[in-house]
């Protein structure tokens, strides 16, 4: 290439890229330090229910019946099909089971509660769970319609020690699920099945959520290890910066729209990582080879040169891949909302990152040609005295 050719000089507004680049990072640090994250069920635990209906579901009285209910980050929506529904919610069924037990106990008597719930002893072979009462006669409990054998199966009460103890079949969590399955199904005129039932404990999505940390440092240090190894460690810091940008923006951009955070989202963002790096290296390959071939040219100008070489690839590359996000996130459903809008910000972020970031980086670091010409070997000449 000729010095003379026509080339973009991208380099020349460095200073205030990195300053726009430097607000846009603290900016989406101070958002998640704010607002946080809204973490979904994976990271949070909870139920995840799959109903399936007659007919096409009424998704707005479905979500109604969940505000009634109280339950924590509820959410409904299609799973397939028109008559197939994912319930989900932060709560796990037994403590909602628990809990409204506690509250029809209560209209017993002011004083009568549930003291506790009990494993059922080996005498007690086939039954759930055991409610231990306070405060209360057990024929009163008898005579309730609390128990009633549709809802909890097989019950045996006993008192015991001044308390009265209800042993129940049927385990809190599958109780609750048909409270609610009952209440949507009134509420949309429906018959519902149930087709599975997922539950999440907080230590399993805590574990999850460290666990994705930890994948992403380790994405982190093996791109710095290739690209030391490909290329040199200057260019690895710039590629480092790069896909921190890229992450922390991202990150940034769903605590400020509070949209919920889950593992479709940690996916897409390791798949971004994966993108990220693979345009910076395109870019790093041809400044390499072009360092070697404009020997008497200047860094900012072989940078440019290179960049303005690949530019036409990495707008071509990143449209296709976005314009595959927005079909994703326009029919891929709910499910896929997360992942879609995590990779559609993350494109454009990318893009602007292998530009103004990762090359940028490295030219502040002061790369030229000496960190990229092939080593010379003891006896033999350099590549500049064996040129003709």
């Amino acid at each position: 290439m000729s010095q003379d050719e026509k080339y973009i000089d991208f380099m020349a507004i460095r200073k205030y890229t990195s300053g726009f680049s430097i607000v846009l990072t603290i900016a989406a640090i101070a958002s998640i330090a704010t607002f946080g994250f809204k973490l979904g069920l994976d990271f949070t635990g909870g139920t995840q229910l799959q109903l399936s209906l007659d007919r096409p579901a009424d998704l707005p009285k479905i979500y109604h019946v969940l505000e009634e209910e109280k339950l924590r980050g509820p959410n409904a929506v299609l799973f397939g099909a028109e008559t197939e529904v994912m319930v989900r919610t932060q709560d796990l069924m037994a403590d909602k089971g628990k809990e409204q037990i506690a509250a029809e106990i209560a209209k017993l008597g002011e004083s009568v509660s549930l003291k506790s719930v009990a494993q059922p002893t080996r005498d007690q072979v086939g039954f759930a769970n055991v409610l231990v009462i306070t405060n209360v006669n057990p024929d009163k409990v008898t005579a309730s319609n609390i128990f009633d054998s549709a809802r909890f199966g097989k019950v045996e009460i006993n008192a015991s020690g001044g308390d009265t103890h209800v042993a129940i079949e049927n385990p809190l969590d599958k109780i609750y699920s048909q409270y609610l399955q009952g209440k949507i199904a009134e509420a949309t005129q429906a018959k519902i099945e149930v087709r599975s039932s997922e539950v999440v404990g907080p230590q399993i999505g805590e574990e999850l959520f460290n666990n994705g940390g930890l994948g992403l440092l380790c994405a982190f240090a093996l791109v710095f290890l290739y690209v030391a190894v490909q290329f040199q460690w200057k260019f690895s810091v710039g590629a480092i910066v790069s896909l921190l940008h890229d992450t922390i923006v991202t990150l940034g951009v769903f605590a400020l729209f509070q949209w919920d955070f889950d593992l479709t989202v940690l996916a897409a963002i390791l798949a971004l990582i994966g993108y990220s790096i693979n345009d910076t290296i395109v870019v790093y390959d041809r400044i390499r080879e072009n360092f070697r071939k404009l020997r008497k040219m200047d860094s900012l100008m072989v940078v440019n040169i290179s960049m303005t070489q690949t530019l036409a690839r990495s707008i071509m590359t990143s449209m296709t891949v976005f314009l595959v996000m927005v079909v994703l996130f326009l029919f891929g459903g709910e499910l896929l909302a997360g992942f879609s809008k995590a990779m559609l910000v993350g494109v454009v972020i990318g893009t602007y990152s292998s530009i103004y970031i990762a090359a940028n980086t490295t030219v502040a670091l002061g790369i030229g040609k000496e960190d990229l010409m092939p080593q010379v070997k003891e006896g033999e000449g350099s590549e500049a005295d064996m040129a003709p």
